[in-house]
């Protein structure tokens, strides 16, 4: 069983005010792939060019399906095609598997239960993987008007290198995807780069579980930015918030890191935050926020992560001066990346609306549910939209959002789906995301399994199949 602990909402959200390599489409450039140009340092045009020399490039994996992308998103999609028979490959840049809720230290995964909270509507590996974290201490259930799920995201990490091993996925880890190779309009492999140096993985069915959608962009699918995207966070573990609340009645950090008595105090925004589950006095803290940032270009995504730890820093710094006496200092864990809200999105079969979203529309091929509501972190100043579902219990993802528009063997999951800024602002969160990932890697081995392009399978045996799997098909 779970424990529980009583937790009210508002308690918990307190606000604040070469020959194959390239594009699937001749003659694009790389703007219209959706690829950035170039720039210099200081953001003008590149410096000239160097040219590479050509090479062999050594194979070093044969497989059926090649996640990239290790987030959860990406580790369900890598375990659901595995236990179905597929030989997998999965690479991740980090040296650990879990994307936002471990190297941005976002530990907080919502509701699996409709707005009635009479039934279970999130299921499958997200739900397993709930039940691996409780047997070792590392699940904390926030029972309120809705009922949350707090992750001790170390044990995280290991579990899901567990859920890996388990299922025989081959994990390339401290890898960087480089480039896509395509042959007669496919995705044949994807070259990596690595401690070893440049090999490549061959493959006949790839998942885009970037976050970013690099391996659409890359590949020259059709993808798509919104002119004013929600701003990235820098989470934070602090250590000694209860004392302070001890010595300072009434001390509420949501409030402190954005009162202007204080020289260090952020722009309005919005903050929440939640104890980490088998912590002593540690407190994950979301409350930055970096305005104007393309998380999807490189040099943009370097000055976010700095300006971001400087605003973690002027947090520390309003603890340490006000509430410490000038000692110590609370800050306890850095992540080990900016907690990205959006970035590039594919362009899909389906966008998904919010009216779809709102009005509780049901979709037959329908490979994911939720009630996590609309929610957008203003993009250009402080504040939030929140809409919530009224007249719907709940809300559904359709598998034509996970397939881009010319794709014949890539999908993409987790939070570069096709979804209006609406909708986005709902499906977004890992809770969902998770159920994106666990469907692609079933649609991928039902794309081996019938030989027919992702846009063609028959999406009645993908919900089947995923039942099968222990996922909530509604």
């Amino acid at each position: 069983m779970f424990t529980v602990h009583e937790l009210s909402r508002r308690d918990l959200l307190q606000a604040a005010g070469a020959a194959g390599l390239g594009s699937l489409w001749a003659g694009q450039t790389p703007a219209q792939a959706g690829v950035p140009a170039e720039k210099s340092p200081a953001g003008g045009p590149a410096l000239g060019t160097i040219a590479e020399p050509a090479r062999q490039v050594p194979v070093v994996a044969d497989c059926d399906v090649c996640v990239v992308g290790g987030s959860a998103t990406g580790v369900f999609a890598a375990v659901a095609a595995a236990r179905l028979g597929a030989k997998v490959t999965i690479i991740e840049s980090n040296g650990f598997f879990g994307g936002v809720a471990t190297a941005s230290l976002v530990n907080l995964w919502h509701s699996t239960e409709d707005m009635q909270n009479q039934q279970q509507i999130i299921a499958g590996l997200t739900t397993e993987v709930f039940e691996r974290l409780d047997r070792r201490g590392g699940l904390e259930v926030v029972k309120g008007k809705r009922t949350y799920y707090a992750l001790n995201t170390e044990e995280l990490k290991i579990e899901l290198d567990v859920l890996i091993t388990e299922a025989a996925v081959r994990p390339f880890l401290h890898t960087l995807f480089v480039t896509p190779v395509v042959e007669d309009g496919r995705m044949a492999a994807a070259v990596i780069e690595d401690k070893t140096g440049r090999r490549a993985i061959r493959a006949r069915q790839f998942i885009d579980a970037t976050g970013d959608a690099d391996v659409a962009a890359r590949t020259g699918l059709p993808v798509y930015q919104r002119e004013h995207v929600q701003p990235p966070t820098m989470c934070v573990i602090l250590r000694g918030l209860d004392a302070i609340r001890k010595k300072h009645p009434g001390f509420n950090v949501h409030r402190a890191i954005f009162d202007t008595q204080y020289p260090q105090a952020l722009k309005p925004g919005f903050s929440w935050g939640h104890a980490v589950p088998g912590g002593r006095d540690e407190y994950m803290l979301a409350g930055t926020r970096v305005y104007n940032a393309n998380c999807s270009d490189a040099d943009e995504l370097t000055a976010a992560t700095i300006e971001g730890r400087r605003q973690v820093r002027a947090v520390c710094d309003i603890l340490r001066d006000n509430f410490l006496d000038g000692k110590g200092t609370p800050l306890l864990t850095l992540p080990a990346r900016l907690g990205i809200r959006e970035s590039r999105h594919a362009r899909c079969l389906h966008t998904l609306t919010q009216e779809e979203l709102l009005s509780g529309h049901r979709f037959p091929d329908a490979i994911g549910n939720g009630t996590y509501p609309v929610d957008i972190h203003n993009a250009r100043g402080g504040g939030i939209t929140f809409r919530h579902l009224e007249k719907a219990p709940f809300y559904q993802i359709p598998y034509s959002s996970l397939v881009p528009q010319g794709a014949s063997n890539v999908l993409v999951a987790g939070r570069s789906i096709d979804a209006d800024e609406g909708a986005f602002g709902a499906v977004r969160v890992m809770i969902n995301c998770n159920q994106t990932g666990q469907a692609a890697g079933v649609a991928a081995w039902l794309a081996l399994d019938s030989n027919k392009s992702v846009a063609e399978i028959d999406t009645t045996r993908l919900r089947e199949t995923l039942r099968k799997q222990g996922a909530a098909i509604l």
